[in-house]
């Protein structure tokens, strides 16, 4: 059956995977996006087949007006980039409550009754166990490290959702991305940024290994999910989801940093000596989802990190010197 669906955050790099595979799937959906960190040119190649309004998620005319006639909202719109955690957390709060806020409204105002809710694996910041299920705790371990601006506006999303969510909703259902990675995800995360380092260090030097930096030891460990395999996971939440349910998203393939900067610097057929550099306050030493959940909505992951990350570093290495034009 094709339905209509709002994807906020539909120019950024989930929001729009996500709006890919609902037009391929027959869907119509309209997109609200400022375009302030997403870019519409992910979306060209359907721009004939969605509907756009670019408008601030902070705007609750706008949103309220992107509600009407929808029969799902797909509430993507965030601030990503652990750089802007840091350098800009009010902005990250600001959008995370506002944001929350608008959407519930409209939803209620348009009678839409079913809400998918994009959250994060920070919410939890450091698990007591891993790999790690949707009933682990949330925690901010430090409100005055701006870091977890981020993780306690999720944690705010969370908790306004499934509470208001108990009255006028047919179905509220979250999911929390565990560190996905593709072509054009941005610039602000680690594979991108090891993929820039690496690029410009194989081209200065021509002969023997190659020197990488990372933060800290790079005993710090995350399970990367190909963005194809998301949203295979994604949708078996938009499709499958139940109400007042939470679902990871991820694969359980735990690396450690160091192998991933070994993996990405062969991708170049070098080998590579690794150097460290003091990393920010507030970093989680493993994250490892469990995913046993989702996949009994039928998830099931195929591409393994060594495989995935190829055309990622390759895209990087394409583009490094074109940023500012992306």
């Amino acid at each position: 059956m094709s339905l209509k669906y709002l994807v906020t955050g539909g120019s950024g790099f989930i929001g729009s995977a996500l709006t890919h595979r609902l037009v391929s799937e027959g869907h119509h959906v309209r997109v609200l996006d400022n375009n302030s960190r997403g870019r519409a040119r992910r979306l060209d190649s359907i721009s004939d087949k969605i509907e756009f309004i670019e408008g601030d998620i902070r705007n609750s005319n706008t949103v309220t007006e992107a509600t009407r006639g929808v029969d799902c909202v797909c509430h993507l719109a965030y601030v990503n980039g652990t750089e802007f955690f840091y350098s800009q957390p009010e902005l990250v709060l600001d959008i995370a409550v506002r944001g929350m806020i608008n959407v519930i409204d409209a939803c209620r105002e348009a009678n839409v009754r079913n809400l998918v809710l994009a959250s994060s694996s920070e919410v939890y910041q450091t698990p007591e166990s891993v790999p790690t299920n949707e009933s682990a705790p949330l925690i901010i371990p430090d409100i005055t490290n701006p870091r977890y601006s981020y993780g306690g506006g999720k944690i705010l999303c969370e908790l306004m959702a499934m509470c208001y969510g108990r009255k006028g909703f047919d179905r509220v259902t979250i999911f929390r991305p565990h560190n996905v990675y593709g072509p054009d995800m941005g610039w602000e995360h680690v594979i991108p940024q090891l993929s820039v380092k690496a690029t410009k260090a194989a081209k200065n030097t021509k002969k023997g290994p190659v020197t990488l930096m990372v933060q800290g030891d790079g005993s710090h460990t995350r399970a990367f999910v190909h963005i194809d395999d998301f949203i295979d996971g994604l949708m078996c939440v938009v499709n499958e989801g139940n109400h007042g349910e939470l679902y990871h998203i991820g694969t359980q393939e735990e690396l450690s940093i160091s192998e991933v900067a070994r993996i990405i610097v062969s991708c170049f057929d070098r080998d590579f000596i690794l150097e460290h550099e003091p990393e920010p306050k507030g970093g989680t030493p493993r994250r490892c989802p469990d995913i046993s959940k989702l996949k009994k909505l039928g998830y099931k992951p195929r591409i393994s990190f060594n495989k995935g990350v190829r055309s990622v570093v390759n895209w990087y290495a394409e583009h490094s010197e074109k940023r500012k034009q992306l």
